[in-house]
Parts: C-alpha cells; sequence; structure tokens
C-alpha cells in the first residue's frame, strides 16, 4: 500500500517554475510586438538603455530602482560598435550577446534588445515607455534632447536616478589596470 509523506514544509514538495534568461532576449524586429502585449496586459513599462559592461553594484542598484517605478524594466541595450563610438578603443569588455544575457538573468529586467546606434531613439521610439529612465550622471538639460522629445511627445515620463558614489564601470578599469 502506498502512503504519502507529509512534510511541515509544503513548498517542499512543489517543484519550481523553471526559469530562462533566454526568453527575456528580445530580438530588435520583435521589440514592437514584445511592447503591444506589454501594453495589452495593462502594464506600465519602464525603459533604460546602456552600455552596460562590466556589471556592478551600481548597476543592478539602479536597474532595481528602475524597475519598482513601473511593472516591466526594458533595457535598450548599446551593441557592439556603439559603445566603442561612446566609451572608446578597447570597449566593450564584453560583447553585446553575453552583456544582454547577463542582463537578462537579473530579476528586475523583464527584456533586453540590443540596438545598433549610437542614440537610443530608434529603441525608444519602438519600445514608447511610459517612464524612461536615466542614470544621475545626467540631467534634463544633458539628456539627449531629440530622445527626451520623443519619449515626452508620446505621454511618457523621463525619470533621473541618482548613482551609487563609487561605482562605475570606468573605476573598476582603472583598479583593473592597477593590478
Amino acid at each position: 500500500m502506498a502512503t504519502t509523506r507529509q512534510t511541515s514544509n509544503p513548498a517542499a514538495s512543489v517543484r519550481p517554475a523553471r526559469v530562462s534568461f533566454r526568453e527575456k532576449l528580445i530580438p530588435w524586429d520583435e521589440l514592437a510586438h514584445w511592447r503591444a502585449s506589454v501594453r495589452a496586459s495593462g502594464r506600465k513599462l519602464v525603459a533604460t538603455n546602456g552600455c552596460f559592461d562590466l556589471l556592478h553594484l551600481g548597476h543592478v542598484t539602479y536597474l532595481e530602482t528602475a524597475r519598482n517605478l513601473g511593472d516591466a524594466l526594458l533595457i535598450g541595450l548599446n551593441g557592439d560598435d556603439s559603445v566603442r563610438e561612446l566609451k572608446g578603443v578597447g570597449r566593450p569588455i564584453n560583447s553585446a550577446p553575453d552583456r544582454a544575457a547577463v542582463l537578462a538573468a537579473l530579476q528586475s529586467v523583464d527584456g533586453v534588445c540590443v540596438f545598433s546606434e549610437r542614440s537610443a531613439l530608434k529603441f525608444l521610439s519602438l519600445a514608447q515607455p511610459d517612464i524612461y529612465v536615466k542614470g544621475g550622471d545626467y540631467t534634463l538639460e544633458t539628456l539627449n534632447q531629440d530622445e527626451r522629445q520623443l519619449v515626452e511627445r508620446s505621454g511618457g515620463q523621463i525619470v533621473i536616478i541618482p548613482i551609487v558614489p563609487g561605482k562605475s564601470t570606468t573605476g573598476l578599469l582603472r583598479k583593473i589596470s592597477e593590478l
């Protein structure tokens, strides 16, 4: 006769749902459809963009804060050529597919889409964020004004999140080079 085992922790007998960061990687040609599905579900979309080359505490704090402003967080990730244009020779340290995968693995991130341009204008035109977040190294005045106008014209809000003092990719690279 078969018996069932009782446990004092009901969660111990429940198998957790499988998790896959790969499902959060959004190909460029599927971004508009992904955005439409977020809108149809009634969720508020927060978007940000950047290089996110060497992920550090400043990044994850920033992304967690951004995600908590809405219901879903989308990251527009600069492709390798645009990172080189923005950051110089020797950058990025990690390739776009690697950076995208690491970002997608974060709990606070709902989607990552790589874009090739230096500016996030095309990304933002497809993402149509309810809230566009940038780090505290920007102000409304120093933000790319075309990006700002696009977001504001479409009814989006811009939020500047303070940076975590002493936490930056540049600082990490400097520290590594001194070893």
